[in-house]
């Protein structure tokens, strides 16, 4: 992944839906400076992003 290249939440393991919000959120515990830079900030990378994509390895492997 390139250095400008912005990975979307909705990919991510840790947004989950919240049924008590009625919405998805993240999951991650993240202080309020990681927050702030992170929806401000369009070059920063969440350091939690997870690939949620569960058949990326099975396609690595074919």
């Amino acid at each position: 992944m390139s250095r400008n290249e912005r990975v979307s939440c909705e990919s991510c393991t840790y947004y989950i839906y919240d049924e008590d919000y009625e919405s998805y959120v993240c999951d991650k515990n993240m202080d309020e400076d990681e927050y702030i830079r992170l929806m401000t900030d369009r070059y920063f990378q969440c350091p939690f992003y997870r690939n949620g994509d569960e058949y990326a390895v099975v396609r690595k492997q074919m």
